[in-house]
């Protein structure tokens, strides 16, 4: 397979998991033309849209963790655009982490968009915790 059909297949895959997760949604957004993963009007991630060798995905973690995953993975950067401290790009190239991993870290980054949320909202999902 091709790289660039494996990163089509994976910003498939990520896009539908984000869509799976209680509440959220991940929509094309114009303006800033990428994938975004929304909870609430909050940002949980970010994907570029179209498969290209520079195509990646932009998730929020705990700053320490975020700091040990650059440094044991060289596919994982600070995020992009973004404060480096509390996000990282993973490059959807990447063969350092499977998809189950890339998913672990887009569930981490729910979590901790949600935990954050107003509480009527929070309340929301964390029946679903």
């Amino acid at each position: 397979m091709t790289a660039v059909k494996q990163i089509k297949q994976r910003i498939e895959r990520f896009q539908a998991f984000g869509n799976e997760l209680p509440k959220a949604t991940v929509y094309y957004r114009q303006d800033w033309q990428v994938l975004y993963f929304d909870l609430y009007g909050k940002m949980f991630g970010m994907m570029s849209p179209e498969a290209q060798e520079t195509s990646a995905i932009t998730l929020k973690g705990p700053p320490e963790k975020n700091e040990e995953l650059r440094e044991l993975y060289s596919d994982i950067s600070p995020g992009y655009h973004m404060n480096k401290k509390h996000w990282n790009s993973i490059a959807l190239s990447t063969t350092q982490l499977s998809d189950q991993e890339i998913e672990g870290m887009i569930q981490l980054s729910y979590h901790l968009v949600a935990k954050n949320l107003p509480a009527k909202d929070r309340k929301k999902v964390e029946v679903y915790w």
